[in-house]
């Protein structure tokens, strides 16, 4: 492995760029996004009733929902929050609430499962054919990790938050603004890296691929930063687009697609990042034992055959 140097993460910037055209980047974002609609609902439910436990569920959920109205503005939120409370309506009696959970299940791991099978696209890993009952319990199991991943995160997060907005008035009361700033400066690290930990663990976990910790750490930090700059960037765009005006109705669905789509981006050209990065200057990327390498040309150019004829 060669020492870290910035010259190697733009050659690396570079090459993911690249791969990120070639392997269909925009497309598989797109494709998540539309998994994403179907999922957003059973996901924040877990995520909720897991943060719950140690932090109260209504505190959570008032906090998810203030997050969300931050990203994607009061009536998304609403619409959000709304289709939170009817899936939660329906879960009354014992046998909604055994296919409730079922399906709440299914619903929130397909989108990992969606993500796995991408990332193992763009890292040229095709995993082994296995039993399918066998390899769907596998891969709903690992799904269904990376989610009490994202609740554990979400709580540690919400327990940060909620000390800043408490401590915020007796910080601006008694002490300096810019003892103040630093403070929130400190909150801003402990946020992201909570999401570089996310990251680290969707990289070096979910696809069926061995790579070193720390390369997955790299593109997690790289991936962080562009997420986190991208989130500020979405909702200036966002809130002074017309979006409301010209769908109407279907703001809602209009505006949370195109938050999850460039997210997507940004997850997805972090995946190739990540790649480019291990493979120029860290210890590379491997298929597991029960995957194996693929070569991607062939479909590229059955592709090009059939975007001509």
């Amino acid at each position: 492995m060669k020492p870290f140097r910035l010259s190697a993460v733009w050659k690396a910037m570079k090459k993911a760029a690249i791969d990120f055209n070639n392997d269909n980047g925009f497309k598989l974002a797109a494709s998540l996004s539309y998994s994403m609609i179907f999922s957003i609902g059973p996901l924040l439910i877990i995520v909720i009733s897991l943060a719950g436990i140690f932090w109260g569920r209504q505190a959570v959920e008032g906090r998810i929902y203030q997050q969300i109205k931050d990203l994607v503005g009061d009536s998304t939120a609403a619409q959000i929050q709304s289709l939170i409370s009817n899936i939660q309506r329906s879960h009354h009696t014992v046998t909604g609430t055994i296919i409730g959970t079922v399906i709440l299940t299914l619903g929130a791991t397909s989108v990992f499962a969606e993500i796995q099978g991408s990332i193992n696209y763009m890292w040229s890993i095709l995993a082994k054919p296995k039993k399918g009952w066998l390899k769907l319990i596998i891969n709903r199991l690992i799904s269904f990790s990376l989610i009490v991943t994202f609740g554990f995160i979400s709580m540690v997060s919400l327990v940060i938050n909620s000390l800043m907005d408490m401590l915020g008035g007796y910080l601006r009361r008694y002490f300096s603004y810019f003892t103040v700033y630093f403070f929130y400066a400190i909150n801003f690290l402990l946020a992201l890296g909570a999401i570089i930990i996310l990251f680290t663990v969707i990289f070096r976990i979910l696809p069926d691929a061995i790579i070193r910790w720390k390369d997955a750490f790299i593109g997690a930090v790289f991936t962080a930063l562009l997420f986190m700059l991208g989130k500020f960037l979405i909702g200036v765009y966002l809130g002074n687009s017309k979006i409301g005006i010209l769908y109407g109705a279907a703001a809602a669905i209009v505006i949370i697609l195109t938050w999850v789509y460039y997210s997507s981006i940004i997850l997805y050209y972090g995946a190739e990042f990540t790649k480019a990065y291990a493979n120029l200057n860290g210890y590379g990327i491997r298929p597991s034992q029960s995957a194996v390498f693929i070569i991607k040309r062939e479909s590229r150019e059955i592709d090009g055959e059939l975007g001509s004829d």
